[in-house]
């Protein structure tokens, strides 16, 4: 997610910035104040095809993780399986490694791209009560279905 959440924020940035560029640009039909427009109605464009489910499992994501207080950073103890089709989804095995000396629980986002990185979807998945010094795991599992190779990257873990 993290890497999509880039790619929208500079997405953003960039209509900004050529929104304000036309208002204060002039030179006619070819000049920059309507070559400014023109790209921000690009990227308005662009933005505006977003998928409905994108958008749901990005807020679907987003609200699980704002439910946690007192979570720890844990990305560096998730490892992520191979991606596997089955249903018309993609799963993916995730195991996470408890480094503490009580038993905790994870929440991790699992983040599915394009073989050339174009972001295509995203979940959390809760691995409950890991050992003390034990692995626990869970199955990530797409909210569509996806194009049959895709990456996935686990975008954000926390431990609490």
């Amino acid at each position: 997610m993290a890497g999509a959440r880039r790619r929208w924020a500079v997405a953003a940035a960039l209509a900004g910035a050529v929104a304000a560029g036309a208002v204060g640009c002039g030179g006619g039909a070819d000049g920059p104040g309507a070559q400014a427009s023109r790209a921000a109605s690009a990227v308005e464009s662009a933005a505006s095809r977003v998928p409905e489910a994108w958008a749901s499992a990005t807020a679907e994501v987003e609200r699980r993780f704002g439910e946690i207080e007192g979570g720890v950073a844990a990305e560096r103890d998730v490892t992520l399986g191979d991606p596997v089709r089955r249903d018309g989804r993609t799963t993916v095995e995730v195991t996470v490694r408890n480094t503490t000396d009580t038993a905790k629980s994870f929440l991790v986002q699992v983040g599915f791209d394009d073989p050339d990185g174009t972001f295509r979807d995203t979940v959390a998945v809760t691995v409950r009560d890991v050992p003390a010094g034990g692995t626990g795991k869970g199955t990530a599992r797409s909210t569509h279905e996806l194009p049959a190779e895709v990456r996935v990257t686990a975008e954000r873990a926390v431990r609490y």
